[in-house]
């Protein structure tokens, strides 16, 4: 079996994914050192406690995950479930290997592109919003935002929440994945006729409806599930060392 160096895969991934260009909420790259080497990495959208026990039960030397650990605000004291997810994955010498908004924005192995090739969007090359991380395009075939949704539904296996009226127009579109409500403002600004991402607020009910743009809410976790797997790909692909996906159902 193939092994590569923590240090070496985790430096390889830092350029691949331009991580250090990144203002982010929290730290990205290799976030809990375990063992030196690395011959198998479970990847997966969160470093749950069910992720790690799944990653202590396969052997696996690493995790590789979205959304890890140690975000900006939060309470730094390693109590209650952080207590716990930090003494299993100590306890078996696993590295958690984490990027966020470097995997979200990634041109081609990115949340955002992988989204894109999922539901058969076609991306304009315009970027709108803070950090350019709204992508633009179309969806051939579709004309209208019931048809979008329904394909949305089709593709990622969920009822996606939907704002807007059936027939609307689905001309322009926008998208960026994750907890992107609060970009909705940016991509009405940039023509959008329809906004998917994958949480929705209060307010963003009113502002889509005033604004007569369609919202598309498909899931926080069901839009952020093809990133870290295309990543997973990539490594498998050029160091040859196993990375196996696995998808803790999360409704949200």
């Amino acid at each position: 079996m193939k092994s590569i160096a923590t240090r070496e895969l985790c430096a390889w991934l830092d350029t691949k994914l331009n991580a250090t260009s990144f203002s982010d909420y929290c730290p990205n790259g290799l976030q809990v050192e375990g063992k030196s080497t690395i011959s198998h990495i479970i990847a997966g959208v969160t470093a749950s406690q069910a992720l790690i026990d799944v990653a202590t039960e396969r052997g696996a030397d690493a995790l590789l995950v979205h959304h890890g650990w140690f975000w900006k605000g939060e309470d730094s004291r390693v109590l209650g479930t952080r207590k716990s997810r930090l003494a299993s994955i100590l306890a078996s010498d696993i590295n958690l290997i984490a990027y966020h908004l470097p995997l979200d924005a990634h041109p081609e192995l990115g949340n955002n592109a992988q989204l894109a090739r999922v539901l058969g969007l076609i991306p304009s090359n315009e970027t709108a919003g803070p950090g350019n991380l709204i992508w633009l395009g179309h969806m051939p075939g579709a004309r209208t935002l019931g048809e979008v949704a329904a394909s949305v539904e089709k593709a990622l296996g969920r009822v996606p929440q939907v704002i807007g009226d059936a027939g609307m127009p689905a001309g322009r579109m926008a998208w960026c994945t994750g907890a992107a409500q609060s970009m909705l403002t940016h991509a009405i600004d940039a023509g959008a006729q329809i906004f998917i991402t994958g949480e929705i607020s209060e307010p963003t009910v009113h502002l889509a409806r005033e604004a007569n743009v369609g919202f598309i809410s498909a899931g926080h976790h069901a839009t952020e599930r093809y990133g870290v797997q295309a990543l997973g790909a990539a490594i498998q692909d050029t160091f040859g060392i196993r990375v196996d996906f696995v998808d803790i159902d999360n409704p949200v």
